[in-house]
């Protein structure tokens, strides 16, 4: 047997197997000693970041801030008591800081320290615990001494949802009498395109009862089969009329027993008067993408919504409402109306996206609605007001003088002057009212009264802010003849309105002859060669604009939350109606000639059958536009007297959350 055979027989290896056995458990030891350590310091961090994740949420819960009272330390030092992070320890240590959430150029959150701001609150804790294992064997090898410490870190931010807020602009309708409810019937029946009669009930329980704007939306969803899509897809959605009015019924009466009650069966009737027209929800209701949409719990009258939905419905559909208005000693009054902007009821957002540009897209804005509407009133024999027709008899004398010059007349002012006596034909002015009725149009065009938000402030739940900019109505009224085919067209790009003067007065002439003490004899009056006196009306009532206000809050109590009931400021502008029937400004009296051009320096003349005249057709309109006003206009959530807009505010909507 050679020597090499001899060395490596099994019994010169035992050795060797012996020694790698040795050196395996040795490895396994070792790394069994850095699998507890890694775990003991991967259980000390983990608690670590308990602790400060739930010290980072008790902060931004219970709204601390590091400013006044530096509570948000004393918030987060109590939540690492009670989870055995045991405070004030050498080895333990804990920092607070407030701030607020920016992006960075990945658009992730990035936490920016502000001692003033308490959007956001970042907590870090520290323990200080003894080297592991691995430390200490790298002390062998000239690492860190033995028995020296490590200290963990963790680090948590958490901050409670935006602030949201939120204005409602309402209408001021709170009961329907039977005069009003034929009214509405015919009002709300034109603009949706059909027929309806509803009874003085019916409205009365429509403006009685309340429906929740987010049940609405819930159950618009389902109803849509939309049951896993967002609320904002629920907005923008195009929708049927009737199949608004439905889901409202559907909400009031989801077991389908309350069929028999005033508010369903106005609601059934109102949905049959719709027809098949179109429209989009969020163009009435507007959410700002990411809001909390528990703002949407609040409740509002039915019919609040659905007076929203039909003026949708008719800047859709562009139809004009034709309905009679009876008012005692006046016959044959027609009022037309078309919606040209529909309201923006309700808007919903943070206000603090909404602050840096209060008009861009992220605005918190409502406005009323914007309507034109004509009345063709059918006057009353002018001529039957006596002190009218005798101060028109008495122009005659006055007339004579300025006629002859300005006209190149011939006339004398009496009839039994010598001229006359003699048997000569002459010429006298025969001045008289237009007898018969009378049609005189009045056009009334109110633009939108709008607010948004402009500031805010949350120094905290109980002492919130909120400002917005108002502006009322800018009215245009005009009074004459106006042809209601060139008032209504598209209400996308509506007509200018044009008014033309009402004459009222015409001047004739008559030739009479008299001989000494014989009767007079006269030919066949000539009208209109004198000329005439017209009406006519053409005035605006500017909107107060820029009416910034504070709502702070109603008296002993803060800001509404943002799914309570609003509180409202009413923004009055009760001079408004008055100042549109400002005679002496607004209506003009003005005399023309044969050739229809204007005759001056009549104002003396004049003086007495202007103001009589002015008098007669201001005891028309003044009934008739407190008729409009209270009836059609406060019917579509218009209110030339007032602004109605409520306010809520809730500095943090929901409950706080870890960011980063």
């Amino acid at each position: 047997m050679s020597p090499c055979l001899q060395f490596r027989s099994p019994a010169r290896q035992r050795g060797a197997i012996g020694l790698m056995a040795v050196l395996a458990l040795g490895m396994a030891l070792v790394f069994l000693l850095l699998v507890v350590d890694s775990g003991r310091l991967y259980l000390e961090k983990r608690s670590l970041q308990r602790v400060a994740d739930m010290a980072a949420l008790e902060a931004a819960t219970r709204n601390g801030d590091c400013a006044t009272g530096a509570t948000a330390i004393a918030y987060a030092t109590a939540s690492a008591n009670r989870n055995n992070f045991i405070l004030p320890d050498p080895t333990r240590s804990l920092t607070v800081a407030c701030g607020a959430l920016t992006l960075d150029a990945n658009n992730l959150r990035v936490f920016t320290a502000n001692p003033s701001s308490s959007e956001a609150i970042r907590v870090t804790v520290s323990h200080s615990i003894l080297q592991s294992f691995a430390g200490g064997i790298g002390a062998v090898f000239g690492g860190p001494p033995a028995g020296a410490t490590l200290n963990l870190t963790a680090t948590a931010v958490a901050a409670l949802p935006p602030p949201l807020a939120s204005l409602t602009i309402r209408t001021t309708v709170l009961t329907v009498d039977t005069s009003k409810s034929a009214t509405l019937n015919a009002l709300f029946g034109g603009l949706l395109g059909g027929n309806l009669n509803l009874s003085v009930a019916g409205w009365n329980g429509l403006m009685s009862t309340n429906i929740s704007l987010l049940g609405y939306l819930d159950r618009l969803k389902v109803d849509l089969g939309l049951n896993a899509a967002g609320y904002s897809q629920v907005l923008g959605t195009s929708v049927a009329v009737s199949q608004l009015i439905q889901t409202a019924v559907n909400v009031l009466d989801p077991g389908g027993t309350l069929g028999a009650t005033a508010t369903i069966v106005g609601l059934q009737a109102l949905k049959v008067a719709a027809g098949s027209t179109t429209v989009v929800l969020g163009n009435m209701l507007h959410v700002e993408n990411g809001s909390n949409m528990s703002a949407l719990a609040t409740n509002v009258s039915v019919f609040n919504l659905i007076e929203g939905i039909v003026q949708l419905a008719n800047k859709k559909n562009g139809l004009v409402a034709t309905l009679p208005i009876n008012l005692a000693g006046l016959a044959q009054i027609t009022a037309r109306v078309q919606v040209l902007e529909p309201p923006q009821l309700s808007a919903i957002g943070n206000p603090k996206n909404a602050a840096l540009d209060p008009l861009g897209p992220n605005r918190i804005y409502v406005r009323t609605a914007q309507v034109r509407t004509l009345l063709s009133i059918d006057l009353p024999a002018l001529d039957a007001i006596v002190a009218l027709v005798n101060a028109v008899t008495d122009l005659a004398g006055p007339l004579t003088n300025t006629l002859n010059a300005l006209l190149n007349l011939n006339l004398v002012a009496v009839l039994n002057s010598l001229t006359c006596a003699l048997g000569v034909p002459c010429q006298t002015p025969d001045i008289m009212v237009l007898p018969g009725p009378i049609r005189l149009d009045v056009a009334l065009e109110v633009a939108s009264a709008s607010s948004y938000v402009t500031a805010y402030s949350c120094v905290s739940n109980t002492n919130k802010t909120l400002t917005t900019n108002t502006s009322t109505s800018l009215v245009n009224l005009k009074i004459g003849r106006i042809d209601a085919a060139s008032m209504f067209g598209s209400n996308t790009t509506p007509p200018a309105v044009t008014v033309q003067p009402l004459k009222v007065i015409d001047i004739g002439i008559k030739t009479c002859r008299r001989i000494l003490f014989l009767p007079i004899t006269c030919d066949p009056r000539v009208p209109g060669v004198g000329g005439g006196i017209d009406i006519v009306a053409d005035t605006s009532v500017a909107a107060n604009t820029n009416i910034s206000h504070i709502y702070s809050a109603p008296p002993a109590s803060s800001l509404p939350e943002i799914n309570q009931p609003p509180f409202y400021y009413s923004f009055t502008t009760s001079s408004i109606v008055s100042n549109l029937l400002n005679a002496p400004l607004n209506i003009h009296v003005d005399m023309y000639g044969p050739s229809g051009s204007l005759v001056s320096g009549l104002g003396t003349i004049l003086s007495s059958v202007t103001t009589l005249l002015i008098s007669a057709i201001n005891s028309v309109l003044s009934p008739l536009l407190d008729s409009l006003i209270n009836t059609l206009l406060l019917s579509l959530g218009i209110d030339l007297n007032k602004v109605d807009v409520g306010a809520n505010l809730s500095c943090h909507s929901g409950r706080a959350t870890l960011v980063i």
